[in-house]
């Protein structure tokens, strides 16, 4: 990522690699690895590796704004607009969402599906997907009625699960073949790692987790440990993550890396 930005001076840059510093990089390993699975090369894959994890750091720096969630800490420091200030944060945040579609073009493939690849993402990453997701959430917490479990199974799949799906799906879509085992599969995934977000809100330490916790039930927000208690929502995850390792059964052995990132989600304590 730093090289893209090579040449670029001032706040803006620095605070684009201090925001993609750091962090699990799942989605990133998603693209690398679903490419591997369908025979395309490292290098190939390497820009839209790149690009959603530009993209998903612009998520976060916004989401984190005063006028979102209003965090303090991200990955165990200072958010953007904290080290910096709002300005800076917004603007960091709008250049790497424009440097997500810049990588992702740059993607060696077939023209037909590098074209895919990056609308896409747009829809992944806009009102039908993680915007539209966000903007439910935020209309969640001033809402008459707390929302039931369908309805935040809905908004997770936009704010969370979109870009992960369109993580996992970039190899098979690079490639020109079938994405349905691998879409089903991060769908199963992107909700288990929701479910954990909310188990490490309620048990989660921060100096551990890197962000604020306890937030939820500080704000009355109806989640899946709210509305499961916490051993339903520890078992709903576990059924998740089950049925995402189930559903790679067509790659066989291959696919045992996906299946332990599968674990993975649900036993992290960050």
């Amino acid at each position: 990522m730093a090289t893209e930005l090579q040449g670029t001076d001032g706040a803006i840059r620095d605070a684009m690699i201090y925001a993609t510093s750091g962090g699990k990089g799942l989605r990133a390993f998603l693209v690398m690895e679903s490419a591997r699975l369908h025979g395309v090369a490292p290098d190939r894959a390497l820009p839209a590796a790149a690009a959603i994890e530009a993209l998903h750091a612009y998520s976060l720096v916004h989401d984190d704004l005063p006028c979102m969630d209003d965090d303090d800490l991200r990955r165990g420091q200072p958010t953007v607009h904290r080290k910096w200030d709002e300005a800076t944060a917004v603007l960091a945040g709008d250049a790497l969402q424009t440097l997500a579609f810049d990588l992702v073009a740059q993607t060696v493939c077939p023209d037909a599906a590098r074209v895919h690849l990056v609308r896409s993402l747009a829809h992944a990453s806009g009102v039908r997907g993680m915007v539209g997701g966000q903007a439910l959430d935020i209309a969640a917490e001033t809402a008459e009625a707390p929302l039931t479990l369908a309805e935040i199974k809905v908004l997770q799949a936009g704010k969370t699960g979109a870009l992960i799906e369109w993580a996992a799906t970039a190899g098979p879509h690079m490639a020109q073949a079938d994405a349905a085992a691998l879409g089903q599969y991060a769908r199963d995934l992107g909700l288990a790692f929701q479910i954990a977000d909310d188990i490490l809100d309620v048990e989660g330490d921060a100096a551990t987790v890197g962000k604020a916790v306890g937030k939820d039930a500080g704000a009355g927000k109806a989640t899946f440990v709210s509305l499961l208690g916490l051993d339903g929502a520890k078992a709903q995850a576990q059924m998740l993550v089950t049925a995402a390792c189930d559903v790679l059964s067509g790659y066989g052995t291959q696919a045992d890396t996906l299946r332990e990132a599968a674990q993975f989600v649900v036993a992290r304590k960050s």
